[in-house]
């Protein structure tokens, strides 16, 4: 496979034994875990929890990325299209509300053959860094349900030092419009959303400047009904380490700023997040749960 499915376009041959380009990936899928969670927004995760997909690799690799054992170093195994059609019927027989898949990008080929093939019952939350290809996202429209991108950086030098990509902002804001033009009605069915899109962003520390200009420009760009979760759970690993500004949590004061601004500027759908998310407890096990086909057990003969 020749890629160019993200902004970064690498054109690269991602091989599926050695994968590669930004993400070094093969094309074939790669998943580290496929199981109920419960920490998604509530909306999301419901009393029930979503089935949570997390995908292998990523485009964007944000330094200081908490869940860095599979986006950055790419743990995770293979699986097929067909398997992945499995998954989403397995993790529905469990009675979650949504099936939630998590950094999908680099994978949206194979992506796009499974819910081709098979259309989940409840809603498909396509859960990104926001770091996606306009013409990727039109090939998606009716098979997602409901968007959930990141909007992370506002500054190119920000998205430059964190994560490699200074056009980061160009490409997500208008990425995030395209989701909005295929999902612009937010709709909820005994407090699940079926419909719509949910834009994140995620609350550095030292970086109170770009929450407002993100939050500015949702609110600038897009409808009040269009739902933001404000994220207070940073916690820093990776490479945080290597930047003196970023490496902490946030402090009340800091995150208490942007939903200040919140407010002030007149934004009235959004989600708020307490100081204790803020912890390593809630990052998942990244130990292959759900990924293989679970053997069916014999009846013993007596």
């Amino acid at each position: 496979m020749i890629c160019s499915i993200c902004p970064r376009k690498c054109e690269a041959y991602r091989d599926n034994e050695k994968g590669g380009g930004f993400c070094a990936m093969p094309e074939t899928p790669v998943i580290a875990r496929a199981a109920v969670h419960k920490w998604e927004e509530p909306c999301i995760s419901g009393t029930n929890g979503t089935g949570a997909v997390f995908f292998s690799g990523c485009n964007l690799k944000c330094c200081f990325c908490q869940n860095f054992e599979i986006s950055r170093d790419n743990r995770g195994e293979a699986v097929s299209v067909e398997r992945l059609c499995e998954i989403m019927r397995e993790l529905e027989s469990e009675g979650v509300h949504t099936i939630d898949f998590v950094n999908p990008t680099h994978f949206a080929e194979a992506l796009l053959r499974a819910l081709e093939q098979y259309k989940p019952s409840v809603p498909v939350v396509y859960n990104s860094s926001g770091y996606e290809s306009v013409e990727t996202l039109k090939r998606f429209e009716g098979l997602v349900d409901v968007y959930l991108p990141d909007l992370k950086y506002f500054s190119s030098e920000k998205s430059k030092r964190y994560a490699l990509a200074p056009d980061y902002f160009e490409k997500a804001s208008a990425a995030v419009l395209e989701m909005y033009r295929q999902q612009s009605i937010t709709e909820f069915s005994g407090g699940i959303i079926q419909k719509g899109i949910i834009i994140r962003h995620l609350c550095l520390p030292s970086n109170a400047d770009e929450s407002k200009n993100i939050l500015s420009w949702i609110k600038n760009n897009l409808p009040d009904t269009v739902y933001v979760s404000l994220m207070s759970q940073y916690v820093p690993c990776a490479d945080a380490v290597k930047f003196k500004e970023i490496n902490r949590r946030i402090t009340t004061a800091e995150y208490q700023k942007s939903v200040d601004w919140f407010f002030e500027i007149g934004l009235k759908n959004g989600f708020m997040q307490k100081r204790s998310s803020a912890q390593e407890k809630y990052i998942p096990d990244f130990d292959m749960t759900g990924v293989k086909k679970a053997l069916k057990k014999r009846k013993t003969m007596l």
